[in-house]
């Protein structure tokens, strides 16, 4: 009996997504951060410690499709916690307090040992072939979206 390799379709990918997500969620919940803060710390990081808030909630609309308030409230609460501050005078810009720095670089540290466990045993090869379906998958989603007029 012959057995077909499954098709890759959005079940199968949401899954993996779904999965590997729930274990990151484990891991934020003992630092008390929700996923949507912990986007918001690490594009602070990306960005040197700070960032705009538009831009922030622009990027984090545009490539996680979060609504605007969702990721404005993750900003707020953040700064509440005393992990982010807002800029001096009238800048918009969010900047990581050391506390807020210590502990993105502590989850970074654990979303790559995550990584590390998720990934152990696909070869390189095969993980090189499924970003690039994955990256050209979310490009023709966003196109479609944008055709659509829904675009974030």
């Amino acid at each position: 009996m012959t057995t077909t390799a499954p098709r890759l379709n959005g079940q199968i990918i949401g899954q993996a997504f779904y999965a590997t997500r729930a274990l990151l969620d484990r891991r934020l919940a003992r630092d008390g951060v929700t996923f949507h803060q912990s986007l918001v710390l690490n594009v602070l990081a990306q960005h040197g410690g700070s960032w705009g808030r538009q831009a922030l909630v622009e990027r984090m609309t545009g490539t996680t499709k979060v609504a605007a308030d969702v990721a404005h409230a993750a900003c707020a609460e953040l700064v509440a916690a005393g992990l982010v501050e807002t800029g001096p005078g009238d800048r918009p810009d969010l900047l990581l307090t050391e506390t807020g720095r210590t502990l993105q670089e502590r989850l970074a540290e654990a979303v790559t040992g995550i990584a590390e466990r998720v990934y152990a045993n696909i070869p390189d090869d095969e993980l090189a072939s499924a970003a690039q379906v994955l990256i050209r998958l979310t490009e023709q989603a966003n196109a479609a979206l944008a055709a659509d007029g829904t675009a974030a």
